[in-house]
């Protein structure tokens, strides 16, 4: 992720493919202010995860556990996507 986020690590929460966009789980977290409501009678702001570009997403190395590019590969009939850095299978 680039800028206040980057470097962070998370799990990818929501996947909105019409916009190409994720929700990472306590990353771009944005301050929302909710009127009172049946759901939230107290109101006031909120803290809320805003959606990232999938541009701005890396996967981990599986092996060194840092953020990786990613090719793709046909092994024994199934795509398998693999890193970069290592080689290492990123798919189960």
């Amino acid at each position: 992720m680039r800028g206040k986020d980057a470097g962070k690590e998370g799990t990818v929460t929501k996947v909105l493919l019409k916009e190409d966009r994720v929700i990472v789980e306590g990353a771009n977290m944005i301050k929302k202010h909710q009127k009172p409501s049946t759901q939230a009678p107290q109101g006031g702001i909120m803290d809320m995860e805003a959606p990232i570009h999938v541009s701005n997403v890396m996967l981990l190395d599986p092996e060194s556990n840092k953020p990786t590019r990613v090719s793709k590969d046909v092994k024994d009939g199934n795509k398998v996507r693999i890193a970069k850095k290592s080689g290492a299978a990123i798919d189960k």
